[in-house]
């Protein structure tokens, strides 16, 4: 999950100028099955906000995927390690992922705790496992980001493998 400003912003009171852009991949074996680069719905007040909301947002996609692969799993009869195996979610911002982690909500981000921080039952039953990633090798840049030549070279060729 990541996120991204516009740039050239002409006037900053104006709301639909400051709204962020978020992006996330969900892969299933190494194959991109979901992604979405969408404008997020509040404005957030820091970095770390902006990408907590992301991992949210990505969240509200991975979590009924992986009890969908659960439920065929069950009624196939079927094993695979894709629906028992925790699944990683790559943050490349520090906070959002020492705030995804923690086992409570601090009071300082109680505002973004009901609608944002509804996934931790899922951390917590090691379903889901956010981790960190260095921005140089976030691949949902691709989707929030215009990037320089080279480095949009190096996502496209991990993405497409």
């Amino acid at each position: 999950a990541d996120f991204a400003g516009l740039w050239n912003v002409e006037d900053a009171q104006d709301p639909t100028c400051v709204k962020l852009r978020t992006g996330y991949l969900i892969w299933l074996r190494k194959v991109p099955v979901i992604w979405k680069s969408k404008l997020q719905t509040l404005i957030a007040v820091s970095t770390m906000e902006a990408e907590y909301v992301s991992l949210s947002m990505c969240m509200r996609e991975l979590i009924p995927l992986r009890r969908l692969l659960k439920e065929v799993q069950g009624v196939l009869k079927f094993k695979s390690s894709v629906s028992s195996a925790a699944s990683a979610l790559f943050e490349d911002n520090q906070g959002a992922v020492t705030l995804a982690n923690a086992p409570k909500m601090t009071p300082r981000y109680k505002h973004i705790a009901i609608p944002y921080h509804y996934f931790c039952e899922e951390v917590k039953k090691k379903e889901v496992e956010v981790k960190h990633i260095s921005t140089d090798k976030q691949l949902a840049d691709l989707l929030t980001k215009g990037l320089v030549e080279a480095k949009f070279e190096g996502l496209h060729d991990r993405l497409m493998g």
